[in-house]
């Protein structure tokens, strides 16, 4: 029975439970976005048991669930040099030989890969059954279990009930840092995060016609009457696929990390898809339009970050820092959605940077003077992903890494998380073997393995 827990706020006392174990392994990884995956398949093909734990039913996150079909390009900003390889390549390569794979120019700033989301499913359950994981769908992390202030377990939740999973390594992909937030980690939010986007996919768009290239334009000219913010309409086809793929929401203002705003965002990325696709149909009524499906999450930009022994900069990111340590390496230009006005500001490494507002004008300008040399690609230091105020036997991988606003607006890309996975995957494994964790792994050590394992470093 529960009791009523006399507290400044209403709350229950659970009565103490035993809770089985229902797995052991070497390593333990929360959540299943492409970043958590890649962590466990490079930890189990170093021979650890692996334990993967997601909510939803499929693997991929924010690729698959949240329907962004656009993973960016392998290479620096010329062209010349591969700087990115690993799981992201291997994965867009066995796409590629299904025919569900579209490549672009290796030079294009906004996009290198193009896929369908749905054949990355099945792509991801193959890659996770190839490296002998054990799966645990439909589970949602509960809670840290700590014994003589070493974590040694953590509590989940699914249809069979309460259980716990045994680890020696524990690697928080959730996203949002909620294992280290439940830890008593040191974390932070920035003080504007950036909006989020629900995506869809549309059957009949080429019955749109001329009104179909005009997307962005018809949402500002009619979407102030449905109360729709500011926004730009990108999208295209799927491969494989006569439906289209649209990003043309703009959820403001919510924390994904807190429960009844990001229930709120969900309700109103869908609101907001329904109200464009009403605009669509009356500027072509003679078209055929049909939602063929909706997100299951909202595309997520930002929410919890951890502090990390290091933090990376803005500036650092924009002067091509190298570093030691670097675990993860892009060419991807800072690319700030804004909350607190209409439109993004992209800024590049050769020193320029534009300003696009929703129908006007696009402001074009230097963020610094010109120089002879520009850098072509940037750096992350593996000491990012370790998280400050909790045991030497947790790491983080994914957009709650430690970094600055403007650094976090370049890095926070897919093919970038995916190589956090990657390195702490690799990690978690070299961990093992040293009694202080994860923050006395020898990073040298790390690099060279993540090399030996495709990595491009």
């Amino acid at each position: 029975m529960l009791r009523m827990n006399v507290s400044t706020r209403p709350a229950l006392l659970e009565p103490a439970r035993h809770t089985p174990v229902v797995y052991e392994a070497d390593v333990c990884v929360l959540g299943g976005s492409c970043t958590g995956l890649f962590a466990a398949i490079r930890a189990a093909r170093l021979g650890a048991r692996v334990v993967i734990v997601e909510k939803d039913n499929c693997f991929g996150g924010v690729a698959t669930t949240a329907m962004v079909n656009v993973w960016h390009s392998l290479w620096d900003t010329l062209g010349e040099r591969q700087i990115i390889a690993g799981l992201t390549e291997e994965t867009m390569d066995r796409l590629d030989r299904r025919g569900a794979m579209r490549r672009h120019e290796r030079t294009n700033p906004s996009r290198g890969f193009t896929f369908n989301s749905e054949e990355l499913k099945i792509e991801l359950d193959e890659l996770a059954r190839e490296a002998r994981l054990k799966i645990y769908l439909h589970t949602q992390f509960v809670a840290p279990i700590l014994e003589d202030g070493r974590l040694v377990a953590v509590a989940i939740e699914n249809k069979s009930g309460r259980g716990a999973i045994r680890a020696r390594m524990f690697i928080d992909a959730t996203g949002d840092a909620d294992l280290v937030a439940r830890l008593g980690g040191e974390t932070y939010f920035a003080n504007q995060l950036q909006p989020a986007t629900a995506c869809v996919r549309v059957g009949g768009w080429a019955t749109l016609g001329e009104a179909g290239k005009r997307v962005g334009d018809l949402i500002r000219e009619h979407g102030p009457a449905r109360d729709l913010p500011p926004t730009f309409a990108w999208g295209g086809l799927v491969p494989g696929s006569d439906t289209y793929m649209l990003a043309a929401t703009r959820v403001h203002g919510i924390n994904p990390a807190d429960a009844d705003q990001l229930t709120h965002g969900e309700i109103e990325g869908r609101r907001q898809i329904r109200a464009i696709l009403d605009i669509l149909r009356e500027a072509a009524p003679e078209s055929r339009l049909s939602i063929e499906a909706l997100p299951s999450r909202l595309g997520l930009r930002e929410s919890r970050h951890v502090r990390a022994v290091y933090s990376l900069t803005g500036d650092e990111v924009l002067s091509g820092a190298s570093f030691p340590d670097a675990v993860v390496q892009s060419c991807y230009r800072v690319d700030i959605h804004h909350q607190d006005k209409p439109g993004i500001t992209l800024r590049y490494l050769d020193g320029t940077e534009e300003y696009h507002r929703p129908g006007y004008p696009s402001e074009r300008r230097r963020w610094r003077p010109e120089t002879p040399t520009n850098p072509t690609f940037y750096q992350v230091p593996y000491r990012c992903l370790l998280p400050r105020g909790v045991p030497g036997n947790v790491i983080v991988a994914g957009r709650m890494i430690d970094m600055d606003p403007l650094a976090h607006a370049a890095v926070r890309v897919m093919v970038n998380m995916n190589q956090t996975g990657e390195a702490a995957g690799v990690a978690a494994v070299l961990a093992l073997d040293s009694a202080g964790g994860f923050p006395t792994v020898n990073t040298d050590t790390l690099r060279e393995a993540l090399r030996r394992g495709g990595s491009a470093l």
